[in-house]
């Protein structure tokens, strides 16, 4: 899908723009540099985690550390970062859902209720400066207006989803699973597991709104959908299940709705036993498509052809157990896996190719549940 190289100019869109320049400039943005190579992670209280820790890569002898974590940021499932101003938007995986708005040295600027239970996933659009959130338990979406002064996420708005699945154990009930914004910026998406949907919720940018969410795709009953991934170049996404671990490629409809091209499987043919497909990802000129095995503990490599039509190429070992979500850092040629159970997260070698090798390096962090580069 692809945007229109101008838009028309109205007084609206110039002060949605007044509002994103004061939030650029108002608060002081988090120093990158293009040789310096760190990582959030997010860890579980119940499973050993102290708070969030950060990775640091030491390029001369390409080796990662573990730095001290900051305390009292516990249970944080998630965190997005805005790209303009360096703040964090952490999620707090509770009962009582919280998001809260940090600056690089880790000062709150405002929390907020998450809009519904265990959240899970979030979204920001940088232009706008609007936030959504994924409750997994309660199966909503919270969408917030983050305040151009302060940085702050304001009062949240909240959608339920509605639907059930075959499987009563996971999908007695809506469970949202992931959002994100089309690239051309004007839907949000959210998948839910429980649902075995897709939803889609028309974006205004300039209002800074949502519609009400509409079913933009049906996966079969009992697959349980959970991440979704967007080509960098084609009208294609890949949407990856966590049931019936496998991966869906979807082209995408000028109308926010999908329909489907392929689906293959995220498991070895010899595999036996549990599974659960976990995370998502593509790489930059969108060649190499990548999905986590919890149960399996591995990686699955795709190739995409010039349509992106995925074939399988590789399945390599996690590197732990239970390979919640991994990143890719193409500068480094490297991925990071956080395996959840084993509390540990494997350093693994990207080839040229897109295929991944095992390197000498584990690092220990009980709990890690997400990661996310800083700059």
């Amino acid at each position: 899908m692809t945007s229109p190289v101008f838009n028309s100019i109205t007084r609206r869109t110039l002060l949605c723009g007044m509002a994103t320049a004061t939030l650029a400039t108002g608060l002081r943005a988090a120093p990158t540099s293009p040789r310096d190579a760190r990582v959030l992670v997010g860890t579980y209280v119940r499973e050993g985690g102290k708070g969030l820790y950060t990775l640091s890569h030491d390029r001369a002898r390409n080796r990662w550390q573990v730095e001290a974590p900051v305390a009292g940021i516990d249970d944080a499932s998630f965190a997005v970062r805005a790209p303009r101003t360096g703040l964090w938007y952490v999620l707090r995986e509770q009962a009582k859902g919280s998001v809260t708005g940090f600056t690089p040295d880790w000062k709150a600027r405002g929390t907020m209720p998450s809009g519904g239970a265990d959240p899970c996933h979030a979204a920001f659009d940088d232009a706008s400066g609007c936030l959504a959130i994924a409750n997994y338990s309660s199966g909503s979406v919270g969408f917030y207006r983050i305040d151009p002064a302060t940085g702050a996420p304001g009062e949240p708005t909240i959608s339920r989803h509605e639907g059930t699945g075959p499987d009563k154990s996971r999908q007695e009930g809506p469970h949202a699973h992931w959002v994100g914004f089309s690239l051309d910026r004007h839907w949000l998406h959210s998948v839910d597991l429980g649902a075995d949907t897709i939803f889609a919720y028309r974006f205004d940018p300039g209002a800074r709104s949502l519609s009400a969410p509409v079913p933009a795709w049906r996966a079969p009953p009992g697959t349980g959908p959970r991440h979704l991934v967007w080509h960098p170049r084609l009208p294609r996404a890949y949407v990856v299940a966590e049931l019936a671990n496998t991966v869906t490629m979807l082209d995408a409809q000028p109308d926010g709705r999908f329909t489907t091209r392929t689906q293959l499987t995220t498991l070895p043919g010899d595999h036996v036993g549990s599974s659960q497909a976990a995370h998502i990802a593509i790489d930059r000129a969108g060649r190499h498509l990548y999905v986590s095995n919890r149960g399996a503990d591995s990686i699955a490599v795709f190739a995409l052809d010039r349509d992106g039509v995925p074939t399988l190429v590789q399945h390599i070992t996690a590197g732990g157990h239970w390979p919640r979500i991994f990143i890719l850092l193409e500068d480094q040629r490297q991925m990071l896996v956080a395996n959840e159970r084993s509390g540990t997260i494997a350093v693994m070698a990207l080839g040229k190719d897109g295929r991944l090798a095992p390197t000498d390096q584990t690092l220990r962090v009980p709990g890690a549940v997400f990661l996310a580069p800083t700059g």
